[in-house]
């Protein structure tokens, strides 16, 4: 063992040890206060009829020479820091608006109410009464009248010791995490107004918000790997959703004209600053529609929440200006390749032709060589991290979109088109196949790439192709990752700095 590391298990030790004593001098105080009748879980309601932003905001500075009538309040929070000794003391009392500083003097409160205040600790819940002034330093604060204990905090905030700063413990803890870091509670009312945003902006669209199955006996919609689960009344293996998008479909062939669906999808794939097993995506579907009027809604989404969260279209990511004005730059999957590596794949017509151009670029392809997949892999291995301002990569090879309407000029190609900011991918959207035979096909060649062992490519839905054989309108469609939306809009450089609870590997 090295020297550095013994002297860590030994810090970790002491630690440990400091924070067991705190927790028996906290514990004692709470038995204490019991055996005395006073013990605070007892307590069910408190009137916590003002908060710290309001009384701030409506103080109103008194005019000299007129006595100012008292403005009596009464709020509850968390004891963060106390200040004084003897009679009086400053603290520092924090609810879900902020922090507020309190007076508290035992000629306000009493002799014995005071007497109980000094034993407070920091971290308890308590509720205040009083009225508001402003100290001479110009601090709005309250001079409590009457204080009581409304839950005992029996362990200690770690900035008693060092804080709270590793990440992989914030995200464990994120309890204490809201606590200790006033910005991050910023950030998650941030992603509810996010989120309101989303759906306030679709209803005024004329979208309907519906809700589709989260268990599927198929897994369709996306090339993903699914979580397996098993139905034990019916024995038969179901999954979790990958995503809605063949229900959403089979609503519109039902005759809805727009829908779209806010919620959670589960990929039992990779984790990292860009994924978490579980996220939240929203999904449109509009009749009439086709790609081009799907980038045209996105741009107007996105710029209106860029308005409404950030207060402008132009924000700072990770250091980098990021300008959502509309209208974005759209381009060809194939003619951006060109422009970043010079390679033309519009002058290679066969899968050997490809697979050559892409090895004179230094690009390792996939295991599936065909044309469609080698352009795709060229795209993501050259230029998708070159994509800092938002782009609409469009007109993506048909072997990589199974769900998607073919090029008239091109059935070589599809009309989809992913959105891309700061390199990195946030929407996904096609004009949608509605042609039953040619999906039924394109299920055919996913299923042989099943076989071939991509566990990621689509199953063959029949009930799917059975409800296009009644007939499904041209429609658009338009998939946006709502978590990593947040992260732009938040200036926040990971997923789990966006997610209350990420998924965390068991400590144990």
């Amino acid at each position: 063992m090295s020297e550095e590391n013994s002297r860590n298990i030994n810090q970790n030790a002491e630690q440990e040890q400091d924070l067991n004593e705190l927790m028996k001098v906290r514990i004692a105080k709470l038995k204490d206060l019991q055996e005395k009748g006073k013990d605070p879980f007892q307590i069910v309601k408190f009137d916590n009829k003002d908060n710290s932003k309001e009384i701030k905001e409506k103080f109103v500075d008194p005019v000299e020479g007129v006595e100012a009538p008292e403005v009596e309040v009464s709020m509850a929070g968390r004891l963060m820091a106390k200040r004084g000794h003897g009679k009086a003391s400053f603290c520092d009392l924090q609810d879900m608006y902020g922090r507020i500083q309190i007076y508290v003097k035992l000629d306000e409160v009493g002799e014995e109410s005071y007497e109980e205040f000094k034993k407070f600790d920091v971290g308890d819940i308590i509720g205040i009464k009083g009225v508001v002034f402003k100290t001479h330093m110009g601090e709005i604060s309250i001079r409590v009248k009457e204080i009581t204990l409304l839950s005992k905090s029996l362990r200690p905030l770690p900035e008693k010791f060092h804080g709270l700063k590793d990440m992989d413990l914030r995200y464990r803890q994120r309890y204490v995490d809201l606590i200790v870091n006033s910005e991050v509670k910023d950030t998650f009312i941030a992603r509810s107004k996010i989120i309101t945003g989303i759906r306030t902006f679709l209803n005024n669209k004329g979208y309907v918000e519906v809700d589709t199955p989260i268990l599927n006996t198929i897994a369709g919609g996306a090339s993903a790997r699914p979580f397996v689960t098993h139905h034990n009344t019916l024995d038969i293996d179901m999954y979790l959703r990958i995503a809605p998008e063949l229900y959403l479909k089979r609503l519109i062939v039902g005759g809805f004209h727009k829908v779209y669906e806010m919620g959670r999808l589960f990929r039992n794939e990779g984790m990292d600053i860009k994924h978490n097993p579980e996220f939240t995506t929203f999904e449109l579907y509009s009749a009439y529609e086709d790609y081009n009027d799907m980038m045209d809604i996105t741009e107007e989404l996105f710029s209106t929440l860029a308005k409404d969260v950030c207060g402008d279209t132009k924000i700072d990511y990770q250091g980098t200006e990021i300008d959502l004005t509309p209208a974005w730059r759209r381009i060809s999957m194939i003619d951006a390749i060109k422009e970043v590596t010079g390679a033309d794949f519009n002058a290679a017509n066969t899968d050997e032709e490809a697979l050559k151009l892409a090895e004179s670029i230094g690009v390792e392809v996939g295991d599936f060589k065909d044309r469609g997949h080698i352009i795709n892999d060229v795209f993501e291995a050259k230029v998708e991290e070159t994509l800092i301002q938002p782009t609409f990569i469009k007109d993506y090879p048909v072997e990589v979109s199974p769900l998607t309407k073919r090029k008239p000029s091109d059935p070589r190609l599809v009309e989809r088109f992913e959105l891309f900011i700061g390199g990195r991918e946030y929407a996904n959207a096609y004009s949608e196949l509605n042609d039953p035979i040619d999906q039924k096909g394109r299920f055919m060649m996913q299923m042989a790439e099943r076989e071939a062992g991509n566990d990621e490519a689509n199953m063959i839905d029949d009930d799917f192709v059975q409800a296009l054989e009644y007939g499904m309108p041209p429609t658009g469609g338009l998939g946006v990752g709502v978590d990593r939306l947040i992260m732009l809009l938040t200036n926040s450089y990971s997923i789990r700095d966006v997610l209350l609870f990420p998924t965390m590997k068991p400590l144990n």
